[in-house]
């Protein structure tokens, strides 16, 4: 039963690292955004992330978001600097019309920084794209 599942490829959607002032404490942080640049909105978006290297791990977080519509973006969490040294992972499973889409994201140590901004499918503000 299980090979008759079929789980297409992800196309269109991202995660990605922005840098953007945060009005409420007059800071800059870092967010996690998912996106959606694809002609269709997704549904049912289940969010996984965990952090961590050989020595440390963090907890993870579970999320769910009903919709994101086409061309649009949602927050997906805070990240705090000092999980930049670890390998932090985005496993986000979604449904595309009546196809269930499945893919593993990840930012690698170290790679969260200004250097690495690049122009955001969607979004105005630079960042930094999740492989």
């Amino acid at each position: 039963m299980r090979k008759d599942i079929e789980i297409p490829e992800v196309k269109d959607v991202y995660v990605a690292a922005v840098y953007e002032l945060n009005e409420t404490y007059n800071t800059q942080d870092w967010n996690i955004y998912i996106i959606n640049d694809g002609e269709t909105p997704i549904e049912t978006v289940l969010i996984v992330t965990q952090g961590y290297d050989e020595k440390d791990m963090t907890a993870p977080m579970r999320k769910s978001i009903a919709i994101i519509p086409a061309k649009g973006f949602a927050l997906i969490e805070y990240i705090d600097e000092s999980v930049f040294k670890l390998d932090n992972f985005f496993t986000i499973t979604f449904f595309r019309g009546q196809n269930m889409y499945d893919k593993r994201f990840e930012l690698p140590r170290f790679s969260i920084v200004e250097e690495n901004l690049v122009a955001l499918p969607v979004m105005n503000p630079k960042g930094v794209l999740a492989r």
